[in-house]
């Protein structure tokens, strides 16, 4: 049976929290993987409300260096130094964010005790890679250098459990080599892996946060799973949208829609809208109808 990808919204206001809505957060867990996206201010908090281990988190990915997304850095990172959390912490954000993690260091005081190691991604496309998925970026328009991040599971062979039984091979290490695409020998008798295993498909999770509209969404959600879209402003407020370099629900479902995703989750939601969630729904549910907004620590599976 194959994993889970889970995502649990640690945070989903946009730039003023709100009595409901902390800033914005994501934790990303798949296996022993536990990936943050931004860090919003209360980030921690709202870590151990969701009775998550902030110990686990062992990558950070930064979208932009604006102060919804990256206030709870300082204090999750002391957090888990007095923890003596030892696990190794990889963050990934655009070019400059070497410098400003080097800055808040200093601002704090942060005597680092866990093992960090911070990466500029400074071209798009995929910037870490294992045999189980790789991560990928893009670049946003918001004003400030920002990254939109895909995370895809690879695609898998499988062995069959019904064709083992119609030609009689047991199961045991002798398998191995299948699920690399290589075909066995058993008895003296050889077997194709492609008589022996199935394709599992791959997954998707996408996750575009502050930018405007622009033409490099579509190609690089296309196919999402789960598509995780900033909803800031509604429709009726579009050039308010274009100003502050944002997008209104009604453009994130337009996206979903051409990108063929199965799911839209909508975030990043402007205090103006708290009491009016059914206004950014309508506006997306014109282009798009698979569509929900997260709420605060809302937990979705894959």
């Amino acid at each position: 049976m194959s994993s889970k990808i889970k995502l649990t919204f640690l945070g989903t206001s946009a730039s003023i929290p709100t009595s409901k809505r902390n800033h914005t957060g994501i934790l990303l867990t798949y296996k022993s993987e536990n990936i943050l996206i931004d860090c919003g201010e209360g980030i921690q908090r709202q870590i151990r409300k969701a009775k998550l281990n902030p110990c686990k988190i062992n990558k950070i990915l930064i979208t932009h260096w604006h102060g919804d997304h990256v206030l709870g850095l300082a204090g999750l990172f002391q957090t888990l130094t007095l923890n003596d959390c030892n696990r190794k912490m990889e963050i990934f954000g655009p070019k400059g964010i070497k410098k400003s993690i080097e800055k808040l260091s200093k601002v704090f005081f942060l005597d680092f005790k866990f093992e960090s190691n911070t990466k500029e991604i400074l071209e798009k496309g995929i910037f870490f890679e294992n045999d189980d998925f790789y991560l990928e970026a893009e670049k946003m328009e918001h004003g400030a250098r920002t990254n939109a991040y895909n995370f895809v599971v690879k695609d898998k062979l499988r062995v069959d459990k019904d064709k083992l039984k119609e030609f009689k091979v047991p199961s045991g290490k002798h398998l191995l080599p299948l699920l690399k695409g290589k075909d066995i020998k058993y008895r003296g008798k050889k077997y194709s892996f492609k008589d022996l295993t199935y394709a599992e498909k791959g997954k998707k999770v996408s996750i575009v946060l502050d930018t405007k509209n622009n033409s490099r969404i579509v190609p690089f959600v296309q196919g999402a799973d789960l598509f995780v879209c900033e909803s800031s402003f509604s429709d009726s407020d579009l050039e308010m949208a274009k100003e502050h370099l944002h997008m209104t629900a009604g453009e994130a479902g337009k996206i979903a829609k051409e990108a063929k995703a199965k799911k839209l989750i909508l975030t990043h939601i402007s205090q103006r809208y708290d009491n009016k969630l059914e206004v950014l729904l309508e506006n997306t549910k014109k282009n798009f109808k698979k569509v929900v907004i997260a709420k605060d620590l809302d937990i979705f599976k894959i």
